[in-house]
């Protein structure tokens, strides 16, 4: 029996053909999940396991992600639902944007044009110092809150608001509130079930983002999606969907994508690093 080569490429040859992809790239559209913040210390809500690996007092009371980011949860405790949003306040508030933010942001500086299209509410773009015109945060943005009473269609920032946490994830401080009415205020967030968040805020940033793939419909364009899964795969379509043959994947479990998909299984931080040192650094 004749043995016959191994014609799979190797990771430093993936990791080459990204970075000739981004090299030649006219316009950058950064793509991003849940696991882009992975590497900066924040938790991975992979099923639940891991969501209570994140949160040990939910396991006991026996309480999913998808209960306690619900509309319905703030209707009937609003103690519940502020304890686990107070407690994501003010982790993302606390936790450093990875060095991998600052590699993107200088690879988008270095073309004509570049987006970011995220589904993660953490503010982390922002806080690394990407310009808040070319970004889509999806999903909404935990920095920004709205009335739970729909007293009106504001959204405010949540500058100030601060919600202290008890180590049964219970509220400690006064519950955020309406200016206007009162009633109790949530995150601009896109919850499941949801048919109450106000998306005025979002909707603003996607037709910013529209208007750029019509701007930039002649350029290259080289995709580099980083932690986007498939359970909410809303990340993954938009990339497809824009990628002709330049979509990088970086995912540690699920970088497999369609025809002609540079699939990275890394971390985002080792993999941005790695073909940053491959562009010169």
């Amino acid at each position: 029996m004749v043995d016959r080569p191994d014609l799979t490429p190797s990771l430093d040859a993936i990791l080459r053909q990204a970075a000739d992809v981004i090299g030649q790239a006219e316009a950058l559209l950064i793509t991003a999940g849940a696991g882009m913040g992975v590497d900066s210390g924040l938790p991975d809500f992979r099923g639940p396991e891991g969501f209570w690996r994140a949160y040990p007092p939910y396991r006991k009371l026996g309480l999913h992600f998808q209960q306690l980011a619900n509309p319905s949860t703030f209707s009937r405790d609003p103690n519940l639902a502020w304890g686990f949003y107070g407690h994501r306040l003010h982790l993302y508030r606390s936790t450093t944007p990875h060095r991998g933010f600052d590699v993107l942001l200088k690879w988008g500086r270095s073309k004509p044009g570049c987006f970011v299209f995220t589904s993660n509410v953490d503010g982390h773009f922002r806080a690394a110092g990407f310009p808040s015109d070319p970004l889509l945060e999806c999903h909404g943005s935990i920095h920004h809150l709205q009335c739970t009473r729909s007293c009106c269609s504001d959204i405010w920032p949540a500058d100030g608001t601060q919600v202290s946490i008890d180590a049964d994830m219970r509220p400690i401080d006064p519950l955020p509130c309406c200016p206007k009415c009162g009633a109790l205020a949530r995150p601009n967030i896109l919850l499941f079930g949801d048919f109450e968040w106000i998306s005025q805020r979002s909707d603003q940033q996607e037709a910013r983002y529209r208007h750029w793939l019509c701007e930039h419909s002649a350029r290259r364009i080289a995709v580099i999606e980083c932690g986007a899964g498939k359970a909410i795969p809303t990340v993954r379509h938009e990339s497809e969907s824009v990628a002709a043959n330049s979509l990088i994947r970086i995912n540690p479990r699920e970088p497999e994508g369609p025809r002609g998909t540079i699939s990275l299984p890394m971390g985002a931080l080792e993999a941005i690093e790695r073909i940053d040192a491959l562009l010169g650094g």
